[in-house]
């Protein structure tokens, strides 16, 4: 039959460069993935150089312990006439030539300062440690996305794959329809009815294809290469289901980035309060150095002198009054640590109602497993059932259409709850920031 020929033909030129494409494609493990991801994302890599200097950063002599040491040098220089009228009435003209050359190294070193430098260290170590931490959860929050995303594509894969299942079905139906057709058993509608079929199930083929490819960019971004990178992933999820919800949010108080964060700054709270008191204390300084002097005035009363030598000193400053904008300081400082107590409870809280969202995702997630396995079996028997059935005769292609989507649908269900208790549980250990970045 024309229509039969036209039909195949339909499905080869459209399904052909999908299951080449496919075929070809190297293989992209989820380790790989995950490799690449770490060694080129940007996020990462911005993390790691913020991480960097705030290291870097945590040294005595930024904190103000450490005294500074300047060299130094100036030097004037002039021409001067000069006209002098003597007691006697003489004259004398003086064309003079006057330098004064200075130079030397110079001390200045403040040896107390309220405690103002310590609250300092503190403060520098302590946003080393928040720069850590950023950075961990950095790391966390990308291999979660690569991994969500490649799963992701499983999940789609699989879904091209049943769908390529229903194409064969719909022309194993066509098929059967134009030989009952050939024989008069069938009208000719029955066979346009399947041709329709199959042209539907090659159009979902063709969407999802294009959903796959999306995801496929999406991951090639993740991992910082060319976009169109073609490559083919595995067909297997597994699911770890031993988690336990009690567990998880005792580890999220633990090592949960944003709780983490809120307790630094928390203390970075405290630190500031530190700070702004130091004020209240006297500041003392400690100044040294050794200079060297050389001045030459050919008009004065001496043509040249040349000093050197070494001089010493103290300083001491203390605020008395200003305008009582020390104590507005404090009771601002005050408030903040105030502040950073109620964000530390807040966080700590949307944390857990996050962890219980998900835990509920991650449990329903696996009983649609299950349920949809065994759907799955159930459909593709009555399926097999059906087929037989409308080659005697005995169905109606509608029938035989329903059987078709009851296992399609039984397909897209099982895939979709595989998927969703992947992604709950990579989310539940990302908020405890313990992903397996080895894998």
């Amino acid at each position: 039959m024309i229509t039969k020929k036209i039909a195949f033909f339909i499905f080869c030129s459209i399904t052909f460069s999908i299951t080449a494409s496919a075929q070809d494609a190297p293989v992209l493990t989820l380790k790989d993935a995950i490799e690449i991801a770490l060694k080129n994302n940007y996020n990462i890599k911005l993390s790691q150089n913020n991480s960097s200097i705030a290291s870097n950063n945590v040294t005595l002599g930024n904190a103000g312990v450490l005294p500074q040491v300047s060299g130094d040098f100036t030097t004037n220089d002039s021409r001067q006439r000069t006209k002098q009228t003597r007691n006697d009435g003489t004259i004398n003209n003086i064309n003079a030539h006057n330098s004064n050359n200075n130079y030397g190294a110079n001390l200045n070193w403040t040896i107390f300062d309220g405690f103002n430098m310590f609250a300092n260290y503190a403060q520098l170590k302590t946003l080393d440690t928040l720069g850590a931490i950023r950075l961990k959860d950095t790391i966390q929050t990308t291999v979660a996305n690569v991994i969500t995303t490649y799963y992701d594509l499983v999940s789609q894969n699989e879904q091209i794959k049943a769908l390529k299942g229903a194409i064969d079905i719909s022309r194993t139906q066509m098929h059967y329809a134009s030989d009952k057709f050939q024989v008069g058993r069938a009208s000719r509608l029955d066979v346009l009815n399947a041709q329709v079929n199959l042209n539907t199930d090659t159009a979902n083929l063709v969407t999802q294809y294009q959903l796959f490819k999306a995801i496929k960019i999406q991951l090639n971004q993740l991992l910082i290469r060319d976009p169109q990178t073609d490559f083919s992933v595995i067909d297997t999820m597994v699911i770890d289901n031993k988690l336990v919800l009690a567990d998880i949010i005792n580890s999220a108080q633990l090592q949960n980035p944003a709780i983490l964060s809120a307790q630094i700054n928390k203390r970075l709270a405290e630190i500031n309060l530190k700070q702004v008191r130091s004020t209240r204390y006297p500041q003392i300084g400690l100044t040294s150095g050794y200079t060297f002097s050389n001045s030459k005035t050919p008009a004065g009363f001496t043509l040249s002198q040349n000093v050197h030598g070494f001089n010493y000193g103290l300083t001491a400053t203390i605020n008395i009054f200003d305008g009582f904008n020390q104590n507005r300081r404090e009771r601002n400082a005050k408030i903040q640590i105030d502040n950073a107590n109620i964000s530390a409870k807040q966080t700590k809280l949307n944390v857990e109602a996050q962890i219980s969202n998900f835990y509920v995702s991650y449990l329903s997630g696996l009983d649609l497993i299950k349920l949809g396995e065994a759907n799955m079996v159930i459909a593709k028997k009555n399926l097999d059932i059906s087929l037989e059935k409308y080659k005697l005769g005995n169905i109606t292609p509608l029938e035989i259409r329903e059987a078709q989507r009851n296992y399609l649908d039984a397909q897209s269900k099982f895939f979709t709850a595989q998927y969703q208790s992947k992604l709950a549980e990579v989310t539940l250990k990302q908020i405890t920031n313990s992903i397996d970045i080895k894998q």
